[in-house]
């Protein structure tokens, strides 16, 4: 292998049978080496098959997958330069979290695993915790010992499965942070599987959105989020509205386009003049008294989530979501409300690539 392909993964034309079901009917995919790439998308969409067949716990029906350079298609797990981080952390509970570190280390035959081990520890913070059992240990920290048991093998590729969601809403947003600072910091690649868009948004150099075992959209957490693919995608990234407008001019950067009345010039991913699909998030759709004629709907649901609203409201787009960061009032059901938007949350869909 050279140098320049450590670390980088490839698929070539890989497809995955089980029986009649076809779980991943032709994948081509690419991560060069030093990115952190997500494979994001619903339950059953093929990510977790993806990424299993990287780790080798799954064989490809056809086509073949290359590791730095060099087709391990056909080889077993331990053949293979990578390491995988479990969502069910899968530590020894007999064992300190120091053993539980350097066991591969061991296996492998390093004769310093001890020293590796305990600066392993440190790249997770989690030192001074060495000598204690995984169950006096938070599950956050918890599963940074399994991040750290698998970096101190030095694998060309870290797999992780889901690996924050046995935590709670805070840890995840605190041990995604730090995955991500260690990523960055050591520069090695690695291949996160996650269902939660937020944390995909958080995390990522790219996202790639898988549905019925195909690539929908790749591209950065921006790309997908500005300019989605289609309506899955606009839905799936970041929870949108879908509507209909109208496209009536171009040029190279922007383009503009009515929806209900009202007009706007938004970035263009290569569209055509006439009839279009705008993706409206919850959040860019802003609320009032004054209805003056324009744009209108009328309050079907409310919900107050603290430091901000939720409701369902039906208008002449049809129903919308609606997320009012404004808590100063509530509008209750039944209420007449005049409807804007926020360009900075509207999206046109599809176009040419």
């Amino acid at each position: 292998m050279t140098h320049s392909s450590f670390g980088q993964v490839r698929f070539e034309n890989v497809g995955k049978n089980y029986g009649d079901f076809t779980a991943i009917p032709d994948l081509n995919l690419e991560i060069e080496p030093g990115q952190l790439v997500t494979l994001l998308g619903p339950s059953g969409c093929g990510k977790t098959t993806t990424l299993r067949m990287i780790a080798g716990l799954e064989t490809p029906t056809s086509g073949r997958i290359l590791i730095g350079g060099e087709d391990v298609t056909r080889l077993p797990p331990n053949q293979r330069d990578v390491s995988m981080v479990f969502q069910s952390y899968a530590l020894f509970p007999h064992m300190s979290v120091l053993e539980n570190v350097k066991y591969g280390l061991e296996s492998s035959g390093y004769k310093d695993a001890e020293d590796l081990a305990l600066k392993g520890l440190d790249l997770v913070g989690l030192r001074e915790k060495a000598p204690r059992l995984p169950s006096e240990l938070s599950g956050g920290q918890q599963q940074r010992v399994a991040v750290a048991r698998a970096l101190v093998l030095e694998p060309q590729v870290l797999l992780l499965d889901e690996p924050l969601s046995n935590l709670d809403a805070r840890l995840r947003r605190l041990v995604r942070t730090e995955i991500r600072e260690i990523q960055q910091r050591l520069d090695f690649t690695a291949v996160y599987v996650t269902h939660d868009q937020e944390e995909a948004l958080a995390v990522s150099d790219r996202i790639v959105v898988m549905r019925d075992g195909i690539i929908e959209q790749d591209g950065t957490p921006y790309e997908l989020y500005e300019s989605p693919a289609s309506e899955f995608i606009a839905d799936f990234i970041g929870e949108a509205n879908i509507l209909d407008c109208d496209i009536h001019s171009l040029n190279a950067d922007t383009a503009s386009i009515l929806v209900g009345g009202k007009g706007f010039d938004l970035r263009h991913r290569n569209h055509s003049v006439g009839k279009g699909k705008l993706a409206a998030r919850a959040n860019s759709i802003k609320l009032s008294k004054e209805v003056n004629g324009g744009l209108s709907g009328k309050i079907k649901s409310a919900a107050y989530l603290g430091d901000h609203f939720q409701y369902e409201v039906l208008s002449d787009l049809g129903p919308l979501f609606v997320i009012d960061n404004n808590t100063d009032e509530l509008f209750n059901n039944g209420t007449t409300v005049g409807i804007d938007f926020d360009t900075r949350g509207l999206a046109l869909i599809g176009g040419k690539k």
